[in-house]
């Protein structure tokens, strides 16, 4: 635990009700960031700062080999002005295996942990009081070392950041199967939270968009059949009324949202298989009326309702979530755990 993190507040607050529960999911960000730097071998002190521009090297490693990396969580209200965090233990945990596949220093959990508290604190009132609202929490670390050649950056430099947040997704998305690009290969990094994931999938997303669809539905990159991922999200089938989502296995991003609705699939006693599934299977089901529902899983949208889904010239369209459906009534316990409707019978939030 660290001792009181130094903080220095910003001279106006740009806060407004109207800006805070109205922005779009991270268009705009609150008042203060926290910063720590990895210098000789270690971490500095780690320091709360008014958001905005910093000064970097002209050359940092991160813009020539790609040691940038990042986690994102959230933090809700409470009646009474407080808060609570959802899972940042969890977070930490996946950040440290993400730098230790991307040869980058573990950050602490003092300052990681503590420090995502501290400015939880210091910027509540940035937390939306809207259903479905929340403040997004976006832990960021980068090397920033000038000299260049092909090996682990000298110096890095560590950012918590925070944006009030609405609903990222508000309906079902659309999905076609990605024929061309690939996401993860065994053996790589899909299941590290690296920027060149993500940079790596946002041509095929366009193309996607091009032709209608919001967003891919990455197939493995071996055989090319088997479902890995729904774009940004890991992805959860409804298959007579057995949830059905690919296991964990190198290239898919295990996500906290995900573990935490299969914990409570399982609370609720609604049958889970972690096994892979086909694409031809998905369209086999759904053409045997045995699908019942699919959905992306993530911390942005939490569950996000897949309604077309396209590959190799067929296409499938399921109907709205109901309520009765898994997915759905495991998004309702987990909405009424993050709000404070029921016990937090798990130990996944921590309040400030």
């Amino acid at each position: 635990m660290l001792a009181t993190i130094p903080v220095t507040k910003t001279s106006s607050s740009r806060m407004t009700p109207e800006l805070r529960d109205n922005a779009p999911f991270g268009a705009v960000f609150s008042d203060h960031m926290l910063m720590a730097d990895w210098t000789s071998g270690k971490w500095g002190d780690p320091t709360i700062v008014p958001y905005g521009a910093q000064s970097i090297a002209a050359a940092p490693a991160v813009a020539h080999y790609g040691q940038g990396i990042f986690e994102g969580f959230k933090a809700f209200p409470r009646p009474n002005g407080g808060a609570v965090v959802f899972r940042p233990q969890a977070n930490h945990a996946r950040m440290a295996r993400t730098c230790q596949r991307m040869a980058m220093p573990e950050v602490p959990a003092s300052i990681f942990i503590d420090g995502t508290m501290a400015l939880v604190q210091l910027d509540r009132n940035w937390i939306p009081e809207k259903d479905g609202s929340a403040l997004y929490i976006r832990p960021v670390l980068f090397a920033t070392g000038e000299p260049l050649g092909v090996r682990p950056s000298e110096t890095f430099r560590f950012i918590i950041e925070t944006c009030p947040s609405g609903p990222y997704f508000s309906g079902a998305v659309d999905l076609l199967a990605e024929e061309t690009y690939v996401r993860a290969f065994p053996g790589g990094t899909g299941a590290a939270k690296c920027g060149g994931n993500y940079a790596g999938s946002m041509l095929a997303a366009i193309e996607a968009q091009k032709k209608g669809f919001h967003n891919v539905l990455w197939l493995d990159g071996i055989e090319r059949k088997y479902v890995e991922e729904a774009g940004l999200m890991n992805v959860m089938f409804v298959i007579d009324g057995t949830v059905v989502t690919p296991p964990l296995g190198g290239t898919i991003l295990p996500g906290i949202t995900r573990d935490s609705v299969l914990t409570l699939l399982h609370d609720l006693q609604v049958p889970v298989e972690e096994r892979r599934i086909s694409i031809d299977e998905v369209f086999e089901a759904h053409a045997a009326g045995r699908l019942n529902a699919a959905a992306g899983i993530g911390t942005a949208a939490v569950i996000a309702p897949i309604g077309r889904l396209s590959h190799k010239g067929r296409e499938l369209k399921l109907p709205a979530l109901s309520p009765d459906s898994p997915l759905a009534r495991a998004g309702v316990e987990l909405e009424a755990i993050r709000s404070g409707q029921i016990a937090d019978r798990h130990g996944w939030l921590m309040a400030i």
